[in-house]
């Protein structure tokens, strides 16, 4: 059996942006390949890792589009299943002024959330060094089941657990859900990458750090990483908490996959250091190569096709501290 660096669980979709208007005025939309998972994977193969996905896409053209794209960036598809009935999950991405996003989803149901307990394939997660997953592969069954065996799969193998919560509140049947599978998730991870509007709604406290307080006493995880957008990220352990200014571009053209860059990034980090309790260096470290390799992803189109190299980073790292 291989041996994974990374394996991640969720969502798989087609991501339809913007790109440009039509002789008659009409929106063109480009279908982007996405999915948190997926992008996260992307950015951790681009800097040499061995990736693996679980998920369910449909058997339609979006489906074969989107295992193509996998198997371009070296993503192991074992995990990957297909479902005869439900269609390939479909997101239409309009980009606000400032570089937002606003969703509109084509998922009731799509057929990531057809993913059974039965689709998992065991032997993948168990022989990987760190298992990744999200919110949105539990707001219905049977995905929420496989997503909860999944985990405790990894949490007997020894895996480490990473998981980001990746609010989106129109896929939610309720607040109240979303909080309470938020919740499970952050009671089984032991690396939390949570962004500033989702650690304000989880805990109701407009100050980051006493957000984060009241998620370190209840949850007890390990390391949390905290991204702010263009006010930059922060890393918290029991012993530190460090901060990162952002590195703001002005040839900024949206924020998709930036936050799953940084994401994979610490990851990265993690995977080639070891894990461990990291001193401030090494935290400050690991956040300023998770911040650059983020604002180098919001000056491309799309994400998971057009990740940076090591090299690319560690460039324009250089290049900011000259």
């Amino acid at each position: 059996m291989e041996c994974y660096d990374i394996t991640a669980l969720g969502e798989l979709l087609i991501d339809f942006t913007e790109n440009g208007t039509s002789a008659q005025g009409n929106p063109l939309l480009e279908a982007n390949p996405g999915g948190a998972p997926c992008n996260v994977l992307a950015m951790l193969g681009r800097l040499g890792h061995k990736t693996a996905f679980i998920g369910k896409i449909g058997q339609d053209m979006f489906g074969n589009q989107l295992e193509q794209a996998l198997r371009e960036t070296g993503i192991d598809t074992t995990g990957l299943k297909r479902d005869e009935q439900v269609h390939t999950t479909l997101a239409f991405v309009h980009t606000l002024s400032d570089g937002d996003r606003a969703f509109s989803f084509y998922r009731n149901p799509g057929a990531d959330m057809m993913l059974s307990k039965e689709d998992l394939e065991v032997e993948v997660i168990q022989n990987s060094k760190i298992f990744h997953y999200g919110s949105l592969s539990m707001t219905d069954e049977p995905c929420k089941s496989a997503t909860r065996e999944a985990v405790a799969i990894a949490e007997k193998a020894g895996v480490l657990r990473s998981f980001d919560p990746n609010l989106r509140e129109l896929l939610w049947r309720s607040l109240e859900d979303a909080r309470e599978q938020i919740s499970y998730g952050m009671e089984h991870c032991d690396i939390l990458k949570i962004s500033d509007n989702e650690i304000r709604w989880f805990t109701g406290y407009e100050d980051f750090d006493e957000g984060i307080a009241v998620i370190q006493k209840k949850y007890q995880i390990p390391l949390i990483l905290l991204s702010m957008g263009k006010d930059g990220s922060r890393a918290y352990t029991k012993e530190c908490r460090v901060e990162q200014a952002a590195f703001v571009q002005e040839h900024t053209i949206e924020t998709t996959g930036a936050g799953d860059t940084f994401g994979a990034c610490v990851l990265h980090y993690v995977l080639s250091h070891g894990w461990q309790a990291y001193n401030e260096a090494q935290l400050q470290e690991m956040l300023a190569f998770a911040n650059a390799a983020a604002s180098i992803i919001t000056t491309r189109k799309g994400a998971l096709r057009v990740m940076p190299t090591k090299e690319e980073i560690e460039a324009f790292l250089t290049n900011k501290k000259a």
